[in-house]
């Protein structure tokens, strides 16, 4: 039976492939990586194996990896230098003896023309790993539905939504769901280097955000595709770091020239049902 070590364990997409991955394993066969030492024993409770660790601490990942056959590589977040933690994780598995790898990137039309500069860095990650000669797949998450709140605010219902998307379209899936199709793919089936694209079954733009919400609230929400100019002017007085808002900007910039609207039945497959939708998605995470 595979033996499988899970990174990024204690992120919100790690514990669900995890928590998946559990129903169809004995903690035994499972291991993570952890950075926090407070999490150590909270997954020990669950039989499994733990090692403390980063990804740029080498002798960690070399420990970890003694007896894995399988490496789940969630994508670092982008504080540091996350192409050089992605080819730590992937040189470390090669030099192991990992046979297979798993990838977490993203699901994005055409990277030449990226806005979201950090976005490339997952098709660069997918090329390392098809070099390295391991066995892959690689999951190309469409964005999560469960980051709407975050876009458009608290005050939504109040001030409607205002983003520089456009009429843009995103094919929007719950994060859960994402990371429960991919503990089935890794629990089922061989790696024979595919690439999955998880996307919802329909794209959905700020429009039809606005109208959702309407719906589920009863209170009049509308959306109000601004300029870039004018959405930055209205963002720098809630204090937004500079750099954050500029990524706000590119992921609405990608939105807007139809980077996120590619729709797969991959996620339906792999889950065996289909995806919730966005009415439905947004009734649980707006508690409507």
């Amino acid at each position: 039976m595979m033996q499988i070590l899970v990174t990024g364990a204690t992120g919100n997409l790690g514990r669900v492939v995890l928590e998946t991955l559990l129903l169809k394993f004995p903690g035994q066969n499972v291991s993570v990586l952890v950075r926090d030492e407070e999490k150590v024993l909270e997954f020990k409770a669950k039989g499994i194996h733990v090692f403390l660790g980063n990804y740029d601490n080498i002798p960690a990942l070399e420990t970890a990896m003694m007896n894995v056959d399988t490496v789940l590589l969630i994508s670092a977040g982008d504080q540091g230098d996350r192409m050089q933690q992605h080819k730590n994780i992937i040189d470390t598995a090669k030099k192991s003896g990992v046979k297979n790898i798993a990838y977490t990137s993203r699901a994005m039309r055409n990277r030449d023309t990226l806005a979201h500069q950090l976005m490339e860095e997952h098709f660069l990650t997918e090329d390392y790993i098809k070099e390295s000669g391991l066995n892959y797949t690689i999951f190309r998450n469409t964005l999560y539905m469960d980051v709407i709140p975050i876009f458009v605010g608290k005050k939504v219902f109040g001030t409607g939504i205002f983003q520089p998307a456009g009429d843009g379209k995103v094919a929007f899936a719950l994060r859960k769901e994402m990371g429960e199709a991919m503990a089935n793919v890794l629990a089922n089936e061989a790696f024979e280097n595919k690439t999955y694209t998880f996307t919802n079954n329909e794209a959905y733009s700020f429009y039809d955000i606005a109208e959702a919400l309407t719906s589920l609230s009863g209170k009049v929400v509308t959306y109000h595709p601004v300029d870039i100019s004018t959405f930055q002017e209205s963002m720098r007085p809630s204090g937004i770091p500079e750099a954050m808002l500029q990524k706000v900007v590119e992921f609405n910039t990608d939105i807007k020239n139809g980077q996120e609207d590619e729709i797969t039945s991959d996620l339906e497959n792999k889950l065996g049902r289909k995806p919730t939708t966005l009415k439905d998605g947004l009734k649980t995470l707006f508690e409507l």
